[in-house]
Protein backbone atom coordinates (compact mmCIF):
# COMPACT_ATOMS: atom_id res chain seq x y z
CA UNK A 1 0.00 0.00 0.00
CA UNK A 2 1.25 3.49 -0.88
CA UNK A 3 1.80 6.04 1.85
CA UNK A 4 -1.18 8.32 2.42
CA UNK A 5 -0.54 12.03 2.04
CA UNK A 6 -2.96 13.82 4.33
CA UNK A 7 -3.41 17.30 5.79
CA UNK A 8 -4.99 18.99 8.77
CA UNK A 9 -6.04 22.61 8.30
CA UNK A 10 -6.68 24.71 11.40
CA UNK A 11 -7.99 28.26 11.74
CA UNK A 12 -6.04 30.70 13.92
CA UNK A 13 -5.86 34.50 13.90
CA UNK A 14 -2.96 35.81 11.81
CA UNK A 15 -1.96 32.32 10.61
CA UNK A 16 -0.39 32.17 7.15
CA UNK A 17 -0.54 28.82 5.38
CA UNK A 18 2.77 29.44 3.65
CA UNK A 19 4.55 29.99 7.00
CA UNK A 20 2.57 28.16 9.68
CA UNK A 21 2.89 24.56 8.61
CA UNK A 22 4.67 21.38 9.58
CA UNK A 23 4.95 17.84 8.24
CA UNK A 24 4.86 14.72 10.38
CA UNK A 25 6.14 11.66 8.55
CA UNK A 26 5.25 8.15 9.69
CA UNK A 27 5.55 4.76 8.02
CA UNK A 28 1.92 4.88 6.84
CA UNK A 29 1.00 8.57 6.47
CA UNK A 30 2.68 11.89 5.87
CA UNK A 31 0.54 14.55 7.59
CA UNK A 32 0.90 18.22 6.79
CA UNK A 33 -0.57 20.57 9.42
CA UNK A 34 -1.41 24.01 8.08
CA UNK A 35 -2.67 27.15 9.82
CA UNK A 36 -4.96 29.60 8.03
CA UNK A 37 -6.49 32.88 9.12
CA UNK A 38 -9.84 32.49 7.32
CA UNK A 39 -11.84 30.41 4.86
CA UNK A 40 -10.41 32.13 1.79
CA UNK A 41 -6.90 31.14 2.84
CA UNK A 42 -8.12 27.62 3.62
CA UNK A 43 -9.41 27.29 0.05
CA UNK A 44 -6.02 28.40 -1.33
CA UNK A 45 -4.16 26.02 0.98
CA UNK A 46 -6.44 23.10 0.13
CA UNK A 47 -5.96 23.60 -3.60
CA UNK A 48 -2.18 23.65 -3.20
CA UNK A 49 -2.21 20.59 -0.93
CA UNK A 50 -4.25 18.61 -3.47
CA UNK A 51 -1.92 19.72 -6.27
CA UNK A 52 0.95 18.31 -4.15
CA UNK A 53 -0.76 14.92 -3.92
CA UNK A 54 -2.70 15.17 -0.65
CA UNK A 55 -5.67 12.80 -0.81
CA UNK A 56 -7.33 13.49 2.55
CA UNK A 57 -7.89 16.79 4.35
CA UNK A 58 -9.27 17.12 7.87
CA UNK A 59 -10.57 20.50 8.97
CA UNK A 60 -10.44 21.75 12.56
CA UNK A 61 -13.52 22.41 14.65
CA UNK A 62 -13.35 26.11 13.77
CA UNK A 63 -14.75 25.32 10.33
CA UNK A 64 -18.49 25.55 10.21
CA UNK A 65 -20.73 24.05 7.59
CA UNK A 66 -20.08 26.90 5.14
CA UNK A 67 -16.30 26.72 5.51
CA UNK A 68 -16.30 22.97 5.07
CA UNK A 69 -18.44 23.29 1.95
CA UNK A 70 -16.07 25.92 0.51
CA UNK A 71 -13.04 23.65 0.95
CA UNK A 72 -14.89 20.63 -0.41
CA UNK A 73 -15.96 22.59 -3.50
CA UNK A 74 -12.43 23.93 -3.99
CA UNK A 75 -10.78 20.49 -4.15
CA UNK A 76 -13.26 19.31 -6.79
CA UNK A 77 -13.44 15.74 -5.49
CA UNK A 78 -9.67 15.26 -5.63
CA UNK A 79 -9.39 14.73 -1.84
CA UNK A 80 -11.64 13.36 0.88
CA UNK A 81 -12.72 16.09 3.32
CA UNK A 82 -13.36 15.37 7.00
CA UNK A 83 -14.09 17.60 9.96
CA UNK A 84 -13.57 17.81 13.70
CA UNK A 85 -16.76 19.23 15.23
CA UNK A 86 -17.27 21.87 17.88
CA UNK A 87 -20.58 23.72 18.00
CA UNK A 88 -18.72 26.57 19.66
CA UNK A 89 -14.95 26.47 19.22
CA UNK A 90 -12.92 27.47 22.31
CA UNK A 91 -10.12 28.90 20.15
CA UNK A 92 -12.52 31.22 18.31
CA UNK A 93 -14.20 32.89 21.30
CA UNK A 94 -16.71 30.02 21.43
CA UNK A 95 -18.10 30.79 17.97
CA UNK A 96 -18.22 28.84 14.73
CA UNK A 97 -16.06 30.02 11.86
CA UNK A 98 -19.32 30.52 9.99
CA UNK A 99 -20.13 33.34 12.43
CA UNK A 100 -16.72 34.97 11.92
CA UNK A 101 -15.73 34.51 8.30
Amino acid sequence: MDKLKAAFIFVAPDADYEVHRAVVESPVVDLTAVGVKDYAMAVKAAKELVAAGVGAIELCGGFGIEGTAAVKKAVEGKAAIGVVRFDNHPGLEFKSGDDIF
